[in-house]
């Protein structure tokens, strides 16, 4: 009705008009829905592995040895190599199971001692987010960086 009590009445060729609004914002609520589910999986797995990665960083930099022949002071400083940093970061990794919760987890070539006194461990990984794996069949690669110093204090 009208404010003066008149009804209106809704021509034929109208009929049904709000029924495809309705769809349309559907399909677009879903496609937005489905969006933010994707992002949210990949931003969780990205901080799972960053955890992974930290840890394995503060593992590696346990595995230092003494340097004493360091010219500038005759306090020993502790020193790292790229291989033990390595190591240690495979063995984190295996000890802790984290080669089952994520797909093709890798340690990454950059994974090393750069000043000899610094374990930076870098992991790679790919992520499967629900609903989306139809487009991307390959997954999403993450990369997490952590790094671990090692100090000496009496």
């Amino acid at each position: 009705m009208t404010p003066s009590g008149k009804l209106l009445r809704i021509r034929g060729d109208e009929a049904g008009q709000v029924s495809v609004l309705i769809i349309g914002y559907l399909l677009v609520s879903l496609l937005v829905v489905t969006v933010v589910m994707a992002v949210s999986a990949v931003y969780i797995e990205h901080k799972k592995l960053l955890s992974v990665a930290d840890g394995a960083a503060l593992a590696a930099a346990d595995s230092f040895g003494i340097d004493e022949t360091s010219g500038r002071s005759a306090v020993p400083l502790p020193s790292l190599s790229g291989s033990a940093v390595q190591a240690a970061t495979g063995a984190y990794v295996e000890r802790t199971g984290a080669g089952g919760r994520f797909s093709a987890l890798a340690i990454d070539a950059a994974t090393g001692a750069p000043d000899g006194r610094t374990a930076r461990v870098v992991l790679t990984a790919v992520v499967h987010p629900p609903m989306v794996s139809i487009l991307v069949p390959a997954g999403i690669p993450i990369t997490a960086v952590a790094d671990a110093r090692s100090e000496l204090t009496r």
